[in-house]
């Protein structure tokens, strides 16, 4: 009883401390955003997967849970919604996309991190300075260029993967995030890889890019993400279902099944699952680049 009573009054000591009692407020007001956050972002996921598995009546009906899950209701979208042609587009436009960004990125950012060239800071600074530019800004000069190109190009660029493609192998974003975190290998590494005889590309393969893990594959996801959801740039750059991606595939979809509430649900979850897989297995790296990207200069 005596250690009890010497608890509670050290308790009652404790919390009345005023700075206690703020910085416990604080927390308790950070967890309640949190959660809010939380939530904001979960339940509308969640409502979509609990929609896609019910049938009409009960999608309709306002049911927050099906009674027996639909699973058909996937095969059906898929099949009415022709995703496998807009899948497939999908997959080779995001592959090319991303690969390329990770080629063209890692060159830049290498040579901003690494090398010394007259007007380093200037260009650099001049290529954040496009961060701050609408997307949309950049349709029309990019659309007058792909159109150029294909016409003195031996393939054609227009509703073809150059235009899907290519304009977006370079980000500055992409730029930025490699280029922060190539600048916290240590300099010694590059003297010791020149010892060996190693000029720039071969330490960027061998050495950089082994190190820089965590924001290669944050790169890859954020640029998985932007071309799996791209819509407006490929409407405006192909002029049939072709070379459309599923983003388009879903569009139309959701015109033509009118009233069909699950079946949008179920074309909804089918067009996202890419990214919530992908997300599922770089969630480590994504999280170690965001985190670490930009300590040092």
């Amino acid at each position: 009883m005596a250690n009890e009573a010497i608890a509670n009054s050290a308790l009652q000591s404790r919390w009345a401390d005023p700075a206690t009692r703020r910085a416990a407020l604080n927390q308790a007001i950070i967890y309640t955003v949190l959660i809010i956050g939380a939530a904001a972002a979960i339940l509308p996921f969640l409502y979509t997967v609990s929609v896609s598995l019910m049938n009409l009546t009960e999608a309709t009906g306002g049911r927050a849970l099906p009674s027996t899950p639909q699973w058909t209701n996937y095969t059906e979208a898929w099949h009415d919604a022709q995703f496998s042609l807009y899948f497939m587009n999908s997959v080779k436009i995001t592959l090319i996309s991303v690969g390329g960004a990770v080629v063209f990125c890692a060159l830049a950012a290498y040579a901003f991190a690494q090398m010394e060239f007259p007007g380093k800071s200037f260009l650099f600074t001049l290529l954040l300075s496009t961060l701050m530019l609408p997307e949309a800004i950049t349709w029309v000069p990019n659309f007058i260029t792909v159109s150029w190109l294909g016409r003195i190009s031996p393939i054609p660029w227009i509703n073809n993967w150059p235009s899907l493609t290519i304009p977006f192998m370079a980000s500055a974003f992409g730029i930025f995030l490699l280029r922060q975190f190539f600048q916290q290998i240590p300099r010694e590494l590059w003297d010791s890889a020149q010892i060996d005889g190693s000029g720039h590309l071969r330490y960027l393969i061998t050495v950089v890019l082994p190190l820089s893990t965590a924001a290669v594959m944050t790169l890859v996801l954020f640029g998985f993400v932007g071309a799996w959801n791209a819509l407006a740039w490929p409407i405006l750059v192909t002029t049939s279902s072709d070379w459309r991606p599923i983003s388009y595939g879903l569009l139309v979809f959701l015109d033509e099944a009118g009233a069909l509430l699950h079946l949008q649900m179920a074309g909804a979850i089918i067009t996202m699952l890419p990214i919530v897989v992908l997300y599922f297995f770089t969630q480590r790296h994504f999280i170690e680049g965001i985190a670490t990207t930009g300590l040092k200069g």
